[in-house]
């Protein structure tokens, strides 16, 4: 009997312990889950804004040619063609400043001409442009635009063996040179953007500066004189002209690989036979990236402008082709947005 009352006093002192303990640890789940209730959340780091996104193409072709007892003749050469298209944009609510600069140069070594590297392609062209959207959601922008455009180095008409020594050769009839001539224009309009592969500015306030450092040239490319005479008249190396303009530019897809790009630029002169005579530059690209780093590239260019003289002839049109097999690297923006 007395283990018996032993025995259910410690049952008894044992059940009340649980019993507390329960309680205390009841309490405590019940005061961590207010605290953590009534704890600040913990804020998500923020994410910096990036305003900036940037991309750069570079190309590099190679063509080598060489014949060794070739019965239907011919002459060892070698074609190198480099270019570099680089794209920098800022976009911040409902302003845009978008830029481009594209860097195109090319020659041909032969055998027949070994003292000469003969020029096959030349180009500077530099865009800027600043957006402002007319509404959030609109399809119109206020713009404010650049561009210029110029070549690198002389383009010669002729290669003349020198009578006095074979091997030399004497580059005659220069054709251009570095800023001779340079195109500059400012352009204040609107910009309908319907897409984003398609847009067309429409500038009504253009001002086109054509500068031309060689006097040689200066009358080719339709200089104002400011020294008349019948013989020998002198040319300014400035030709401003104030009027209009009207850019469309669009760019298709097909796929990953195949892109087709054109641009076409028209200006016309208040101060000379407005919307009559014309200038044209008309751009074209396609590329077919045939692997990660090969493709296929053909540029087409072609100009109308009535006030350029071509081997003493207003010829108005201007037209060239270049064909590229080139290795192609892509840099972008990891960033970039899609």
């Amino acid at each position: 009997m007395k283990h018996r009352t032993i025995l259910s006093g410690a049952l008894f002192l044992a059940l009340g312990v649980s019993a507390f303990a329960q309680d205390d640890a009841q309490k405590a789940a019940a005061e961590a889950a207010a605290a953590f209730a009534n704890a600040p959340a913990e804020k998500a780091p923020e994410v910096k804004p990036k305003y900036w996104t940037w991309s750069s193409i570079f190309d590099l072709g190679l063509t080598q040619t060489y014949f060794t007892k070739w019965a239907a003749g011919g002459f060892n050469n070698v074609t190198m063609s480099a270019a570099i298209d680089a794209k920098a944009s800022y976009t911040k609510n409902l302003l845009a400043w978008n830029n481009r600069l594209q860097l195109q140069y090319g020659f041909i070594w032969s055998a027949d001409k070994s003292k000469v590297f003969q020029k096959s392609n030349d180009r500077i062209y530099l865009e800027s442009k600043f957006s402002y959207k007319t509404a959030k959601d609109s399809k119109w922008n206020w713009t404010a635009s650049y561009d210029f455009r110029s070549q690198f180095t002389d383009t010669w008409g002729k290669y003349v063996e020198s009578p006095d020594d074979p091997n030399i050769w004497i580059m005659t009839n220069l054709k251009s040179s570095f800023l001779s001539p340079a195109y500059n224009n400012l352009a204040l309009g609107i910009e309908w953007k319907p897409a984003s592969w398609f847009d067309v500015n429409i500038a009504p306030l253009t001002g086109s500066l054509t500068v031309c450092n060689v006097e040689s040239l200066r009358k080719s490319y339709g200089m104002p004189i400011i020294t008349p005479s019948d013989t020998d008249p002198v040319y300014s190396n400035l030709l401003f002209q104030f009027g209009a303009s009207v850019k469309a530019n669009a760019k298709f897809s097909i796929n990953d690989a195949f892109v087709f790009e054109t641009q076409v630029v028209v200006f016309t002169d208040y101060l000379n036979k407005p919307f009559i005579q014309n200038r044209v530059n008309w751009d074209n690209k396609i590329t077919w990236q045939i692997a990660k780093f090969f493709k296929i590239s053909l540029s087409t260019w072609l100009i109308y402008d009535p006030i350029v003289e071509i081997d003493g002839v207003y010829s108005k049109v201007q037209a060239k082709d270049f064909l590229a097999f080139n290795f192609t690297y892509t840099l972008n923006d990891k960033n970039k947005k899609k």
